[in-house]
């Protein structure tokens, strides 16, 4: 073996890789000498373990009499300082402590001992390794200028809360990877504790703990969601949940509490759901019942079913619980309201009559101490039931402004509504990472070109992985900006007064709820996609990806089962059309919107049918109204099916099963449209508001069109057989979407750039440079 070729060796030999920093000192030191030189080869010919090839290659880097040339030298530059843009704060210091942290076993990084003792000094890294390290040869590059424009359409309201959390995770020490269940939480716990001390999450309590908004905070878990997901969950758990029930359920005699749960200094948990009753909040079997004689609560798990279940933090870090039970005064039962319940001592032993669980080992999240809680006969005082919508007087009756204990409960769920916003918005942020580790893989990777003559095409260019990737790049862009409308829709409706309300609550919960829906689906198939498109690489846990699938999976599940949410929506959908009719009954209203069905299909545009014309097919008019006419159309259809199996004597509940499969559509059609007009509202105001260049005008109308067409496309089968479209329209559709994702290709790199999520927190090695490029073999 040549020396030139022993030495591309050591830079692909994973035997090597912790000693590649310090055979860069010894080789770029030109004083080293004879003896130094001699004592390190022979240092390395003592390690049994290395294999021969290995060791060749390790000592070909420190031959004086065939050194290193210039552009072997700076492939092995290259290499490092792309390994050194995701290693951890203390490992850049130095070349000894990257060398250290890249050591794999104990025997490896004795090794790197040994050498770096030889060495005599502990060289640090060139702090223009930045400058030095540049990406591989790419035809889709990055625009910074229009990457700051598009960042900015991208931030909405709250950039500077987005900038201080981007500044906290880029952070190399945030990543958790290969660690033990036990060692994830700690790293979580450590995480959350410096999250802490930034003092951000004082944002979750406007007007108690901070100014402003809660949209403050929703921005704040949105963006941490680039980052480590459990740390992102922990925080929600504590403040959004824990702290965020007392700061919107409780009054000023909890408030007080809100400084020390956004210190860490009370740690909390969020005890509603239930082993038996997961969605079913209306029928939780936790009781607490008021004695008047001590005026305390009594909170009681009745049985088995009724154990709280799933509950972060409280396998071991919460000293208290906010708990959901069943309100019972004077033997009456009021439904369900919320109490703070301690259920630890300061060292964290059970409290008397409370019981601990841990859920144990999960697909994802593990930094997360999810556990479970059984209480028998735990007295609270009365104060301790959060009092904003009902409380018990001082002769032991119970009073509420809302009589109707229905309205009541509803009430009392809609203000924790922003806890799915913000579940919902950080699922996309992680769908953000994983497309941005695949996008800016697929603008370095190349494979097969027409002839050998020729280089390998990037992954980019071909259609099937502009199909894989791109589709899911424009719905993230357009749902992220659906969850920012929805943001400022519950800002407004958390102040304003009953009454005089420009957001109906109702209508703005289904919103919420079909976002989250969408939003978490999303999440899953984004990273699906990023996965299947990296290949192999896209397996490795360094790479990020695997760790944000399983992650991101439970999304679908907490905060509100999306098929059961889904349903609720259509419920609220169907009950909005109701009220269009109030002097109606129901069975009048599905007669009239059966009308309108009938109606509809007389009077389709037989020329609007067919238009094929590229600036038709894209422009925002056809594609909101397609989009409106599904939604309207499978709404009536389903009111007409409903109305039908009712006359013929059905209850309500069995004609509902009937065609639940129409209502699963009927939500899905109802959040495309929110999503996608969401987008267009904000895309006009944006753009008539703010000074924006006309390539950046160009990307952000290539994503809209791109998640229109291709709603639409995939819902081709449904408007051919309805009539909508005719086939040539179809298949034109087809095509323009096509063309419109080869037109967004050359931009996707500057739309990913765009998201600003830091090196550190992106993390992944291939998002920085081609593995399989010859540089790196």
């Amino acid at each position: 073996m040549t020396e030139s070729s022993a030495r591309v060796v050591a830079l692909k030999d994973p035997q090597l890789r912790s000693f590649l920093p310090l055979l860069y000192v010894a080789s770029a030191d030109q004083t080293l000498s004879e003896g130094e030189r001699r004592a390190l080869t022979a240092k390395i010919a003592a390690m049994p373990w290395l294999r021969p090839a290995a060791r060749e290659a390790a000592e070909s880097w420190l031959n004086p009499n065939a050194p290193a040339t210039e552009e072997e030298f700076q492939d092995l530059t290259h290499l490092l300082a792309g390994i050194a843009k995701t290693a951890s704060a203390r490992a850049r210091s130095t070349f000894h402590a990257l060398a250290n942290e890249l050591a794999s076993s104990p025997e490896h990084r004795k090794a790197v001992d040994e050498l770096a003792a030889l060495l005599g000094t502990d060289v640090a890294l060139p702090e223009d390794w930045e400058a030095s390290h540049q990406l591989l040869e790419s035809s889709f590059r990055s625009d910074a200028r229009q990457a700051l424009e598009l960042g900015r359409f991208l931030d909405g309201r709250h950039q500077k809360v987005r900038e201080e959390v981007r500044e906290f995770l880029d952070a190399p020490e945030l990543r958790c990877i290969g660690l033990g269940s036990e060692e994830t939480r700690e790293h979580t716990r450590e995480q959350l504790a410096r999250l802490a001390r930034t003092g951000l999450l004082h944002r979750a309590f406007p007007g108690v703990t901070c100014e402003g908004d809660l949209g403050e905070f929703m921005a704040l878990f949105e963006e941490l969601g680039h980052g480590n997901l459990s740390l992102t969950i922990k925080m929600g758990v504590q403040a959004g949940l824990y702290g965020g029930a007392i700061w919107a359920l409780g009054t000023a005699r909890h408030h007080h509490r809100l400084a020390q749960v956004a210190s860490l200094e009370e740690m909390g948990c969020f005890a509603m759901s239930e082993v038996g009753h997961g969605s079913n909040v209306a029928q939780l079997e936790t009781v607490a019942r008021y004695v008047h004689e001590t005026r305390e609560f009594i909170v009681t798990t009745p049985g088995e079913s009724a154990r709280k279940d799933w509950i972060g933090g409280a396998a071991h870090d919460a000293r208290f619980a906010v708990v959901f039970a069943q309100l019972e005064v004077q033997g009456v039962r009021h439904g369900v309201h919320a109490l703070i319940v301690p259920i630890r001592t300061p060292d964290g032993a059970p409290l008397s009559g409370v019981r601990t669980g841990d859920c144990g080992h999960k697909m994802g999240l593990n930094g997360v101490d999810n556990g479970r809680l059984w209480f028998e006969n735990v007295r609270v005082p009365v104060d301790n039931l959060l009092d904003r919508f009902a409380s018990v007087d001082g002769d032991g009756q119970y009073q509420s402004p809302i009589d109707h204990q229905g309205r009541r409960f509803f009430t009392m769920l809609a203000t924790l509504v922003g806890g799915r916003i913000c579940v919902g918005s950080s699922a996309v942020s992680a769908a953000r990472s994983g497309l941005a580790i695949a996008i800016r893989y697929a603008t370095m990777r190349r494979q097969f070109s027409s002839s050998p003559s020729k280089p390998e095409r990037t992954l980019l260019t071909y259609p099937s992985h502009q199909r894989r990737l791109l589709p899911q790049l424009a719905t993230n862009v357009v749902l992220r900006m659906a969850f920012e409308k929805v943001r400022v829709r519950h800002g407004l409706a958390m102040v304003e007064e009953e009454g005089k309300r420009s957001v109906d609550p109702r209508k703005l919960e289904a919103e919420v709820a079909i976002l989250k829906v969408l939003g978490s689906r999303h999440g899953v198939d984004a990273i699906q996609a990023a996965r299947e498109a990296c290949g192999g690489q896209g397996y490795l846990s360094i790479n990020r990806i695997a760790t944000l699938r399983t992650d991101v999976e439970i999304f679908t599940t907490f905060e509100g089962d999306n098929v059961v949410l889904s349903q609720l929506v259509t419920k609220a959908l169907l009950s909005e059309y109701r009220g269009q009719f109030e002097d109606e009954d129901y069975f009048s209203v599905a007669r009239i919107l059966g009308r309108r069905v009938l109606e509809r299909a007389v009077t389709k545009n037989p020329v609007a049918v067919r238009l094929r014309d590229p600036a038709h097919l894209r422009s925002r008019q056809f594609q909101l109204e397609t989009l409106q006419y599904r939604e309207d159309h499978v709404i009536e259809t389903l009111a007409a099916r409903l109305s039908s199996r009712l006359r013929s004597g059905l209850d309500m509940d069995t004609a509902f099963l009937q065609v639940q499969e129409h209502v699963l559509a009927a939500s899905e059609a109802f959040g495309e449209r929110l999503a996608f007009e969401s987008f267009v509202e904000y895309e006009d105001e944006f753009l008539s508001t703010q000074k924006v260049s006309e390539q950046v005008k160009e990307m952000v109308k290539l994503l809209g069109d791109a998640y229109a067409l291709g709603t639409v496309e995939s819902h081709a089968a449904w408007y051919l057989e309805d009539g909508y479209v005719e086939s040539g329209k179809s298949r034109a559709i087809r095509i323009e979407h096509g063309k419109v994702l080869s037109e967004l290709a050359p931009h996707a790199r500057t739309v990913v750039d765009a998201f600003q999520i830091p090196d550190a927190c992106l993390a992944a090695p291939i998002a920085f440079f081609d593995p399989a490029h010859p540089k790196y073999q």
